[in-house]
């Protein structure tokens, strides 16, 4: 395979390493040749906890998969859905006093905030950096107005870091392993990058994973990551809300939940059939008791999220989009109405529900997004000696 264009993938998630191998052909056609899910080790609460066993797993897979495949690589691809990324949004100004906008003003600005970044986040590194909104005299372009005329622009940049001792033992691993790291990729980013690709209309949108243990939120706004946040609980609150209340098993909540139909206007009398009770002594329990139960703990559920989350209360003003991908295995047919109506908020947020990404589909959006770039991910230039005071003062009256 010594003539195909093989690229070595790894994500990092909270519980697997998932290698993937992919081949782009002579027509430049993608597909996905090879996979691999291994349990998590050396890894705990989003930090390394024993990077010797992590580079032990990974080297010992990598080998594996060279040998399958009669192929070396020297470089790797990174996706990481832990070590708990961390967001800064900035603006940076420029007085241009009635002439153009130049590609040079724009280079300026972005390189004091990013050195600024680097000395406000002296232990973290930077992965990512947006051009998320772009004004010039107060009037905001969709575009970088590169070429014309205004008195003053202003740029909004926003930045995704991960801890630097996070990514140093990420370097030391595959340093070992002989593979260069050709980029690290917040998974989020690649989720929104494929979710505004798909929709063409969506740039600004939350987006929720609510899985069986565990959520995430991530907000993107102009094509751009802006905040993401884990949570320690899932669908299963909810199973064992009804279990509590109602005294049944978990397995026959769960069959109770795939097979009947709630709704809010279910009648108080009507109960669970008998047929869910055949292993066990039937009991009267009402539908409407299941479905206040889901309702009030989904309602939680995006109370803590979203709603009433302070980390997104200006977010809240900005988007009424929302994408929601509940756990295939737990997105039980009777709870979806609920979802929507309790995410909906009254019909103040457009809910669409959207399924588990196939893997080629986001490793594919992954490696377009290595190779060709992101319309709204900037690279600084320059790196500025120049002092923190210094900088803040340029940036702001230059």
């Amino acid at each position: 395979m010594e003539n195909s264009a093989l690229t070595l993938y790894l994500e990092i998630n909270e519980s697997n390493y998932i290698f993937f191998v992919s081949e782009n052909d002579e027509q430049n056609n993608f597909k996905i040749i090879k996979e691999l899910k291994i349990p998590l080790e050396g890894i705990e609460h989003n930090k390394f906890s024993d990077s010797e066993k992590s580079f032990n797993i990974i080297k010992d897979n990598i080998y594996l998969i060279e040998q399958k495949l009669n192929f070396t690589f020297k470089e790797i691809v990174l996706i990481i859905d832990c070590f708990n990324p961390t967001f800064i949004n900035l603006t940076g100004f420029k007085k241009l006093n009635g002439s153009q906008v130049l590609r040079e003003n724009i280079t300026y600005i972005l390189n004091i905030l990013k050195s600024c970044v680097d000395e406000i986040e002296s232990k973290k590194t930077v992965l990512h950096i947006f051009n998320s909104k772009f004004y010039l005299d107060n009037k905001e372009t969709e575009n970088l107005p590169i070429g014309l005329f205004g008195d003053f622009y202003s740029h909004e940049l926003s930045f995704a870091l991960i801890n630097t001792n996070d990514q140093n033992n990420l370097k030391n691993i595959f340093k070992k392993c002989n593979l260069n790291i050709k980029k690290i990729l917040i998974k989020s980013y690649i989720k929104g990058a494929n979710i505004s690709a798909d929709y063409k209309n969506s740039d600004t949108f939350f987006y929720i994973k609510i899985n069986k243990n565990n959520a995430k939120i991530f907000y993107f706004e102009n094509n751009s990551l802006k905040f993401e946040q884990t949570f320690k609980f899932g669908t299963d609150i909810i199973i064992k809300d009804i279990s509590k209340i109602t005294y049944l098993k978990i397995d026959t909540i769960k069959m109770i939940l795939d097979k009947i139909e709630i709704y809010n206007n279910v009648s108080g009398e009507e109960l669970i059939e008998e047929s869910f009770f055949s292993n066990i002594g039937y009991r009267k329990i009402k539908k409407k008791l299941i479905y206040e139960i889901a309702l009030a703990r989904i309602e939680e559920i995006s109370e803590v999220m979203l709603f009433k989350n302070i980390n997104l209360t200006h977010y809240n003003k900005v988007s009424k989009n929302i994408f929601l991908e509940i756990d295939q295995k737990l997105r039980f047919k009777c709870l979806e109405k609920i979802y929507k109506k309790t995410f909906s908020n009254n019909e103040r947020y457009n809910v669409n529900f959207i399924d588990t990404l196939l893997s080629e589909s986001f490793l594919n959006t992954a490696h377009k997004l290595v190779h060709f770039g992101w319309k709204k991910e900037a690279i600084p230039t320059i790196r500025t000696k120049k002092s923190l005071i210094v900088r803040l003062f340029e940036a702001l009256f230059s």
